[in-house]
């Protein structure tokens, strides 16, 4: 209607004798001249698509599966709903109109023949219509202002998903943002997973061991319980920091610091608590490296000795971290469980660590292989200093 009465309102400066009020005729006319309009509005206004995309839903039963979501960016977007917008308006005013113009028509068709007043009135309609025709004539009328509703309603309830439903453009976006979505969730369950997961190893050989010897070495079980309040006291940090992450993801700043192989010290001194014998040979400076890369190569530390310590038990563990101006390079060996105990790569349920480990190397561009050999459970990781991933900062 604002576009109907904004080319009303400028066709009598256009044509002598135009008006909205001067005829039929130019009443369509009127019409006519509005639907540009509405297209240019929809071309340019990318608001329009999700108030159509509302109407659609609420008034044709679209699935909102298969239309798009947000306004219209691309202008390939835009000019299909205003396609849509033209055929909406088109539909909805010839189905108004014939709202407003066929129920009086057919009503008076209908008491026609009982009514010498309306018969002398000289409506101006064929004189068939003044006799037995003119109630069917009506009841056809109402029939055809039902027929064209449903008609419309069906046609644009089909050209709804061709013109208002997500472009390639569209589609691409969405796909970007569940990837986004998937990548936060992979990492804060990586996090999880190797920081929560070691203390909780940890603590459970540790209190298994204290509970064991409580009445025969009371000062081992106090030590024991000493290194099992150090343990969950820096568990509880970890946890901060991941669910920093969370919040990182607002905007703000993570709660703590995630650990990098500065501490690499304290989480050998927490494994060896646990009563793990653990062998650490370090090779080159752990200090200055892109942080990204410490922080990796610290999780992928952390993974390698809760293996050892879920999978195999207080069995002696060889570490040995190598770093050359090129890569960093990590390998973790534990003796495989004899007979009767799981390996750590046939655990029931297990593997997550493992998945972990490998994504942390892929995503910045090294590696990593675990498998048992020769008696011994090795697993190894290549994580390069130089590159897109290792110069990143998150």
């Amino acid at each position: 209607m604002p576009f109907f009465l904004l080319v009303s309102a400028f066709l009598p400066l256009l044509a002598d004798g135009a008006g909205l009020l001067r005829g039929v005729g130019w009443q369509f006319v009127a019409f006519g001249g509005a639907l540009p309009v509405a297209a240019l509005a929809a071309l340019l206004f990318p608001l329009v698509r999700p108030l159509e995309v509302s109407a659609v839903r609420s008034l044709c039963g679209v699935p909102a599966e298969l239309l798009a979501e947000g306004p219209a960016v691309s202008w390939a977007a835009r000019r299909r709903t205003a396609l849509w917008f033209v055929a909406h308006l088109l539909a909805g005013g010839i189905v108004s109109g014939m709202t407003l113009a066929a129920p009086p028509a057919a009503v008076v068709l209908l008491v026609l023949p009982f009514s010498d007043s309306l018969r002398d009135a000289g409506l101006g309609w064929p004189e068939a219509f003044h006799g037995a025709w003119a109630p069917l004539a009506g009841l056809a009328l109402l029939a055809l202002v039902a027929g064209t509703s449903c008609g419309a309603g069906t046609l644009l309830a089909r050209l709804a998903p061709v013109l208002l439903g997500p472009t390639p453009a569209d589609r691409l976006a969405a796909a970007e943002r569940r990837a986004a979505d998937l990548a936060t969730r992979n990492r804060l369950a990586r996090e999880l997973h190797d920081a929560v997961g070691h203390a909780l190893s940890a603590v459970t050989l540790q209190a298994g061991a204290a509970r064991r010897v409580l009445d025969a070495d009371p000062e081992f079980a106090r030590r024991a319980l000493a290194a099992i309040e150090e343990t969950t006291r820096a568990a509880v940090a970890e946890l901060d920091t991941v669910l920093g992450l969370l919040r990182e993801e607002d905007g703000s700043d993570p709660a703590a610091p995630a650990p990098t192989l500065d501490g690499l010290a304290a989480l050998l001194g927490r494994t060896r608590a646990a009563g793990v014998p653990v062998e650490a040979a370090v090779e080159g400076r752990c200090t200055g490296l892109p942080p990204v890369v410490s922080r990796e190569a610290y999780r992928i530390v952390q993974e390698g000795l809760s293996n050892a310590l879920r999978h195999a038990g207080p069995v002696p563990v060889r570490l040995s971290v190598r770093v050359t101006a090129a890569d960093v390079t990590i390998r973790v060996e534990n003796a495989v469980p004899g007979a009767g105990r799981a390996a750590p790569d046939t655990r029931t349920g297990g593997g997550r660590g493992l998945r972990g480990i490998a994504e942390r190397a892929r995503l910045l561009g090294g590696g990593a292989t675990a498998a048992a050999e020769d008696g011994v459970w090795r697993l190894t990781a290549r994580l390069p200093l130089t590159g897109a991933g290792a110069g990143a900062t998150t």
